[in-house]
Formats: C-alpha cells, structure tokens, sequence
C-alpha cells in the first residue's frame, strides 16, 4: 500500500520549481553582493551556521577554495553569543547561513562579525528575518514556506545561492551556465529513490555515508538526516578518513551509502568503496568507477560543484520512503522543532 503523501515529499518535490524561482527573482541580489566581494578580494571566509545550513557551508568551503583559492573557515557561533569575543576580521567575508534566521546564537556572531571589520553577508529563507537586518548583504534564499520539520527546500536552495554569488564573483561562465541548467536536472533528481539501498539498510541500526570534496557536504547532510527522520544511527565520514580506525566497526552487512560527484575525488571514493565493500560490507556508491561496490542511478549536472546537489535531492527522495517504511513521521520527528534557537 502507498504511503500517505506527507510534507516532506511535496517539499522535496518543490525543489525544482524553488530553485527556478531564486534564479528568476535572485539575480540583482547576487549580483550586487557579488560585485563588493569582488572589489573586497577578502583573504578569507568564515562561516556562521549549525545543522543543514553549516552543511551548506561546508560545501561552499570546497567551491569557494577550488573556485576563488579563498580559503573557508567555521567559526563556532558561541563565539559570539557566549563568549562575545572579538576576533581580527578585518578584510574578511562573514557567511552566515540560516533558514529562519533567528537564533540568537547565529545573529549574534554575524553582528559581532561585522562589529570587527567583516563584509557580513546572510543566506536566509526570511528577508525580514533579524538575520537578515542584521547583515549588511542579505540574500532570500526564496525557498518558500518549507513546513516539515526536515529541511530539503531550503538546504538547496542556500546551496544553490551560495554557489551562485560564487560563480558571480569568479565570473565563471562554465558554472554559471551549470547553475542555470540545474530546475530540470533537479526534477529528474526528485524521481530516484535507491530501493536497493533502503532494502540493504532494512533492519540496521548504524551505516556509514561517505563523500570527498564538495560532496562531502552531502554526506554530512544524509547522515544528519538518517538520523533525523529513521532514528538510525548514521556517521559521516570523509572517505580520505574512513580506513583511519571507523572502518574498523564495519562487518558483514553493513550498509555504506557513498556520495561522489564527476571531479577528482571520484576515484579515490571509489576505491575506499571498493575496499570496504571487500570487508563485507554493503556499499553503494552514486558512481560508474565501483568494481566491487553497487553503483546506484544518479543524475549527474553540467559542473562537478553541482553534482553533490543532485545526489542530495535523490537522497531525499529516499531517505523520507525510508523512514515512512519505517512507520516513522518524516514531518515530526521526536524530540525535534522546525526552529531550533540556541544562545
């Protein structure tokens, strides 16, 4: 029998259409950020973020070194809302990245960003959000209403920003093109599931999501969301990590989901995968390269940066069938809120 239709699989399948809508109404935004960066040429990055969104800074940590040699660092927003110290910031570009943009741990980090010298720019799904009044550059991410507790719309689509300011100020025409390729690509996206992946994790408790590189991002993202909506244990590993002591609870049966996008870490991923598939384990890899591993369907994009955003929409796709087989509630998941404000 089909599962009822819930929150999350509507908004998973809006991504298309809201990552159509922020290309259409986004580009003065992005333009304009971009042109004071440009101008700027800050030395460094840091970013502002916690959950889905400090994903999303994690794969644009990749983008902007690969893209702009701009080294990336997190700063822990307790920095600025516990601690309230100051920090040498000056020259430097303050990303803070969040769907309400309320929680006064992340805001107060982005004003004290900008109190100490930093062109402080905010991704966020509320433009009136005080996030947003508080950075000097903020960007509607124009996800729309996204209800389930999950977030799926908006991590995307602050991807896809982040991405694009990126692509904006290197004036990259390759990327640029790749970005405006990606609502159809997308949508292809939202109608792969992986049913062999849910039929190999079935009754496990724990896996392991692998990625390298900018799809390390996603990796980071599925795990948090096994855990989120399947109340499954799942850890996050780069696959440059994983052989360095993880592997070594790894035994016949264990599931391992990996996440590579067409760039030069796909051969790499696809060793480990390989190996850890000699182990016993049960690997799955969105890759052709796999010998030993399964390769599962995947769309790839225009531009290795967009890969690692497609996987991650079919990876919602089946994340949420998974955790309804599951007789769990996507939507709600226990002990959880859509807000989550911390100081």
């Amino acid at each position: 029998m089909q599962h009822q239709i819930t929150r999350m699989r509507r908004e998973i399948d809006e991504i298309p259409a809201a990552v159509d809508r922020l290309l259409t109404h986004g580009q003065a935004d992005i333009a304009a950020v971009a042109d004071v960066a440009r101008d700027l040429d800050p030395t460094f990055i840091v970013t502002v973020a916690r959950g889905s969104s400090d994903h999303v800074c994690t794969y644009l940590k990749y983008a902007s070194e690969i893209v702009l040699g701009v080294p990336v660092a997190s700063v822990g927003p307790s920095i600025g809302s516990v601690y309230d110290s100051v920090l040498k910031l000056q020259n430097g570009l303050c990303l803070s990245v969040s769907q309400s943009g309320k929680s006064p741990d992340i805001l107060a980090m982005a004003s004290n960003a900008g109190r100490d010298g930093a062109m402080t720019v905010a991704l966020t799904n509320d433009a009136q959000s005080p996030l947003a009044k508080a950075s000097t550059y903020p960007i509607d991410i124009q996800a729309g209403p996204e209800l389930s507790v999950a977030a799926t719309k908006t991590f995307v689509t602050s991807a896809v920003a982040g991405l694009w300011l990126l692509a904006e100020w290197s004036k990259d025409a390759a990327l640029l093109s790749a970005i405006r390729a990606l609502p159809q690509q997308l949508d292809a996206a939202t109608k792969i599931s992986w049913p062999e992946v849910r039929a190999a994790i079935g009754e496990n408790s724990s896996l392991f999501t692998l990625g390298r590189g900018q799809a390390l991002a996603v990796s980071n993202e599925a795990a948090l969301k096994f855990k989120e909506t399947c109340q499954l244990h799942a850890e996050s590993y780069s696959s440059a990590e994983v052989l360095h002591g993880p592997v070594s609870i790894v035994q016949d049966g264990f599931p391992v989901l990996g996440f590579a996008a067409a760039d030069a870490a796909e051969t790499p991923l696809s060793e480990v995968a390989d190996a850890i598939s000699a182990k016993g384990a049960q690997v799955f890899a969105t890759t052709d390269k796999v010998k030993q591993a399964v390769r599962v369907d995947h769309v790839r994009t225009d531009h290795a940066l967009t890969d690692p955003l497609s996987l991650i929409v079919s990876f919602y796709s089946m994340v949420e069938a998974f955790a309804a087989s599951r007789g769990i509630d996507p939507d709600a998941p226990r002990h959880l809120k859509k807000v989550t404000e911390t100081v």
